[in-house]
């Protein structure tokens, strides 16, 4: 790849404050917006590469308007007759490959009124509050992708507010979905174990395999940050405090060829991240050491242990119900169902009960 990439949100910024933000000026004079760089797109969680710019990246960034104010469809019908065709040497035109038609463009800046769309994309309407339910039927990519970015302008005065909003879980939620992560990895500690002492290497390999997922998911959400999906999952591990001591870890544990390396690697992998969880304080101390699995020969931490002293710490009744699932994203992994808004919001409330 080479040195001459511009990342992303760099780009987008500087279309807004250099092409698009004078255009506003001079063509709607005081047009009150908010302008920003939201949702899908590896630039908006910060890791486009030159891969990235292969497809649907580029000057691109959302303008969103207030319905009273001005008419939309003028804003952008006046952005696709009047922006440049390139940017900083990057197309602006969005549409199939060939030449820009009548010196209109096809452009990526997404015109839109604020609610509607932010609605749309997280499947409930954040400006009046976020309730438990949209809490937990909400992915963590999703939260993610409306709380990373950029808001370059917010002149509506609804964005910044929003995110500050969706920027974490409230307390007790975030202790419910660490409990509930805590509980994913006391189901199949053992596993790694028994599975290779029955001879089955592979089993306990892909057993290993979705421990290790679910450690650096359990270390992301320590850290207060939402996991991405699989693509970025470790990228925004290894940005982490914990993550240049224990990527080499969990690495050994998933090239290991037996059992009981595998099993030694994600020992050490336990205890450091039962650390991590004394060093929040959100419970009394949990001892932190690996054990035996009772009377069997394999080394676990009893991860339930943790979850049960962080539910003892919630004091909402309703979160307290909740069944051990967790967030969305903790009990179902099929892309189809998960960005679907009113599938997956229909899946969390059935599994809520």
């Amino acid at each position: 790849m080479g040195d001459g990439h511009v990342r992303g949100l760099e780009l987008s910024r500087r279309f807004y404050l250099e092409a698009v933000a004078p255009l506003l000026a001079r063509r709607f004079g005081g047009l009150t917006h908010t302008a920003a760089l939201l949702g899908p797109g590896s630039e908006v969680l910060g890791y486009d590469t030159e891969r990235s710019t292969d497809h649907d990246w580029g000057p691109r960034l959302q303008l969103f308007l207030s319905p009273e104010d001005a008419d939309g469809e003028a804003v952008d019908a006046m952005l696709a007759g009047s922006l440049p065709p390139r940017f900083l040497g990057y197309p602006t035109d969005f549409g199939p490959a060939g030449p820009v038609r009548h010196g209109v463009v096809r452009h990526g800046v997404v015109v839109a009124e604020p609610t509607a769309w932010l609605t749309g994309h997280l499947g409930f309407d954040p400006t009046t509050g976020a309730g438990l339910s949209d809490w937990l039927a909400t992915p963590t990519q999703t939260l993610a992708e409306i709380t990373a970015g950029e808001v370059f302008h917010d002149g509506l005065g609804l964005l910044l507010p929003v995110r500050r909003r969706l920027a974490w879980y409230p307390g007790d939620v975030w202790r419910y979905v660490l409990a509930c992560q805590w509980r994913r990895i006391c189901q199949e500690e053992a596993f790694v174990g028994r599975a290779g002492e029955a001879g089955d290497e592979l089993g306990s390999a892909v057993t290993c395999a979705r421990l290790v997922r679910d450690l650096i998911r359990l270390a992301l959400l320590m850290h207060r940050r939402y996991p991405p999906y699989g693509k970025w999952l470790g990228s925004a591990f290894a940005a982490l405090p914990c993550g240049p001591a224990l990527a080499p870890v969990l690495r050994a544990a998933l090239s290991a060829t037996g059992w009981r390396e595998r099993e030694r690697h994600l020992a050490t992998a336990y205890e450091a991240l039962a650390g991590l969880h004394n060093d929040l304080g959100l419970t009394a101390p949990v001892d932190p050491r690996t054990r035996p699995y009772h009377s069997r020969p394999f080394r676990v931490l009893h991860a339930e242990r943790f979850t049960e002293a962080l539910l003892e710490t919630i004091t909402d009744p309703e979160v307290r119900r909740l069944p051990l699932t967790g967030a969305v994203d903790q009990y179902v992994d099929s892309t189809d169902a998960l960005y679907e808004r009113s599938r997956v919001r229909r899946v969390a409330g059935a599994v809520r009960g």
